[in-house]
């Protein structure tokens, strides 16, 4: 699988690069959270494995490199479950002067080449994320109320209590309980055009600026792919790294310091470029059947909980 992946982008003219998995800089995304990693030549500069090569690889981008692409370890803190690991193998590519719905096609034929034996794949569903929560949850997941999502989640008190007033977590509990599930199992789905909400990396829609140019990418419900148009505006970025931090600081999570030298190379000019991440280990689970990750890991570092 490995070898279609690395034949694929050679066909494509990717560039495979390597990056450092260690750095003085964290994601500030308050939905993930970096491994702090103990350097004792640092003194008291803290570091931390990468949970992505993104900012890395946009920094190549930024000094003039081509389409490139890496296929590493990378590391996340917090779920263990059969789906999720703090270790895994990640394939993070990116393609400049693409458009995004060439790169949501780009990323179905890289998944169908990948995984050979499912040869439907080509044939993907596209819906729009309003129009998969119409369809399956029967609610608009831009115009609702928190108070309709809460109904329409049909959730207990606790998970009331929990997820509190985050219209997001809401809505991501909506994705993964009402509407993943209802996906093709033997298809891929692809979501796209995300709530400006929940942007993250991806630059707004310039039709519609109440979405975000984001997608990911569905094997029955489970998410394989997320990819963006991505956002080049250095100004607007700090100031999405500092609404997370705000966040964090919120909900008593602890605050990481933000890559300098990723916001920087924004700054001296980032291309109009298209990336998309990918869970190569879920890659693996689709093709041999499996249902948890251990079973497609050689070696399982963290135990899931029983």
């Amino acid at each position: 699988m490995l070898g279609s992946a690395r034949a694929f982008f050679a066909e494509h003219g990717v560039l495979e690069v390597e990056t450092p998995a260690l750095s003085a800089a964290a994601v500030s995304d308050p939905q993930i959270e970096s491994i702090r990693a103990l350097v004792q030549a640092g003194g008291d500069q803290p570091y931390f494995l990468h949970t992505s090569p993104e900012f890395a690889m946009k920094r190549l981008l930024a000094a003039g490199w081509p389409d490139i692409y890496q296929i590493g370890k990378v590391f996340r803190d917090g779920e263990v479950g059969p789906r999720h690991q703090p270790e895994f193998t990640m394939v993070e590519w990116y393609r400049r002067e693409i458009a995004f719905e060439e790169m949501m096609q780009h990323t179905v034929a890289f998944i169908a080449r990948v995984l050979d034996q499912h040869t439907s794949l080509d044939d993907a569903n596209y819906l729009s994320y309003a129009d998969a929560f119409q369809r399956y949850a029967g609610i608009d997941p831009h115009g609702s109320t928190l108070d309709e999502l809460r109904v329409a989640a049909d959730a207990d008190d606790h998970l009331r209590r929990a997820l509190g007033d985050d219209r997001d977590a809401w809505l991501d509990l909506l994705l993964t309980h009402r509407v993943a599930t209802r996906f093709d199992r033997e298809k891929l789905t692809v979501l796209h055009h995300y709530p400006a909400s929940q942007s993250a990396l991806a630059r707004l829609c310039p039709g519609d600026p109440n979405t975000a140019d984001r997608f990911e990418i569905f094997f029955g419900e489970l998410e394989l792919a997320n990819g963006y148009y991505e956002l080049s505006d250095a100004e607007e970025q700090e100031s999405r790294c500092a609404s997370d931090q705000e966040l964090r600081a919120r909900t008593n999570k602890p605050i990481r310091p933000l890559d300098r030298d990723f916001l920087a190379a924004l700054r001296s000019g980032l291309p109009a470029c298209c990336g998309v991440a990918i869970g190569f280990d879920r890659l693996v689970m689709v093709n041999s059947g499996a249902k948890e990750l251990r079973q497609v890991q050689s070696i399982t570092a963290v135990k899931v909980p029983t």
